[in-house]
């Protein structure tokens, strides 16, 4: 992908640049192509859906759906090849609640493996998290722009538009991934039970570093997907596959110390700081005004 100035990388599941016949029955439709939990797309509004899969930045696609890490659900065959021995008979459930003590969520968690015997009875689980990647500026702007013209709007350069749509790693950690491991990550640490992260490698690149386990001492497994264009047959346009990268192991407490520690600045910065808005303050005295005749 060349900087063209086009936010959008897939749109309901297809290249901005695909005009196949399935493409535009998936734009035209709204539908989804990634083990959504109904046919269309329901990101943002289900009327009204922002079918956005994924964004460049840099010229690489970053995933900003959780639901296009579902494709082909290998994230699930890779999460029981970390919670289960070989050979154990597992499925998947979807958006499971998960209550405190006193009966208050602590919200859905977004798969869970369960391991079955031979009557169908449970004996164990995992649970399977999945980061997608929170967007500053406007996406939806340049998405309804580039659906009333697809075919003609599939290079736009959007660059000199207002708002631009980038990838925030911070807020995606601070506001979705840490709350996540303290409040579900608690609960499923304190049962003893392993916990998955499926991430973007964009993503995984910008936490601090984690320090690793061997995968049978790990409580937590780091599943790190990318996205890899696999070429089109001859007028066929590419696609992109979801593939994982890498997997790193931790245990649950150090990461989360990891991953909630700042990394301060110099102090002396900050008292510098201080010292300027204070002489700003002192050099400028605040407007005494008279009111004549109050009453």
């Amino acid at each position: 992908m060349t900087d063209s100035g086009q936010p959008l990388a897939e749109v309901f599941g297809h290249l901005t640049t695909d005009h196949t016949e399935r493409a535009v029955r998936y734009r035209s439709r709204r539908l989804c192509p990634f083990n959504n939990k109904v046919p269309n797309c329901t990101k943002d509004k289900a009327k009204n859906p922002l079918g956005v899969c994924t964004i460049y930045h840099d010229n690489h696609p970053v995933i900003t759906c959780p639901i296009r890490f579902r494709e082909g659900w290998i994230i699930a065959d890779d999460a029981a090849c970390f919670f289960f021995r070989e050979g154990t008979a597992w499925s998947s459930l979807t958006e499971v609640r998960l209550n405190d003590l006193y009966g208050k969520t602590a919200g859905n968690i977004d798969v869970i493996l369960v391991a079955y015997d031979n009557n169908g009875k449970v004996y164990d689980f995992g649970a399977l998290e999945i980061q997608a990647v929170y967007i500053s500026g406007n996406v939806r702007d340049p998405f309804e722009y580039f659906m009333k013209d697809p075919k003609g709007r599939a290079l736009m350069d959007w660059s000199k538009e207002p708002n631009y749509p980038r990838p925030d790693y911070l807020s995606s950690s601070r506001k979705r991934l840490v709350p996540q491991l303290l409040f579900k990550g608690g609960i499923l640490h304190s049962w003893e039970k392993k916990i998955a992260v499926a991430l973007n490698k964009s993503f995984f690149a910008t936490l601090p570093n984690m320090k690793q386990v061997p995968k049978s001492d790990a409580d937590i497994a780091w599943l790190i997907y990318d996205l890899e264009l696999v070429p089109g047959q001859g007028k066929e346009p590419g696609r992109y596959s979801l593939k994982k990268v890498d997997e790193i192991f931790t245990e649950f407490e150090p990461a989360l110390f990891s991953i909630t520690t700042p990394s301060p600045g110099k102090v002396e910065d900050f008292m510098k700081l201080l010292q300027e808005k204070l002489d700003e303050q002192l050099e400028t005295p605040p407007v005494n005004r008279t009111i004549e005749r109050p009453f």
